[in-house]
């Protein structure tokens, strides 16, 4: 079953971005994940909160490439980076309908 990442970005210093692109394409790709969308453009259509900077959805083939992304050795000082740099929040999500 596919799963998704659903991540929330808001850069609180930008030093840690451009050493963390390329890097995070590869360790994606090598799990097997598909960037759906890494955009700023993106709107509320309901409820309230303050919006993160960036919305970020990448296609996993299961939840254990996820994982196993987030857990890889040469993905570590990378994701140290992105939390220490930015408030991020990393929802993983099942492709699934749980109300059908």
């Amino acid at each position: 079953m596919s799963y998704y990442s659903i991540l929330e970005v808001t850069p609180t210093t930008d030093v840690w971005v451009a050493d963390y692109i390329g890097p995070a394409n590869k360790i994606v790709a090598k799990y097997g994940g598909k960037y759906l969308a890494r955009t700023s453009t993106h709107e509320r259509v309901e409820g309230q909160g303050k919006e993160p900077a960036l919305r970020i959805i990448i296609e996993w083939p299961t939840r254990q490439a996820a994982i196993d992304f987030m857990n890889d050795a040469e993905y570590a000082p990378h994701l140290k980076a992105r939390t220490e740099g930015s408030i991020s929040r990393h929802h993983l999500v099942a492709a699934k309908d749980d109300l059908a």
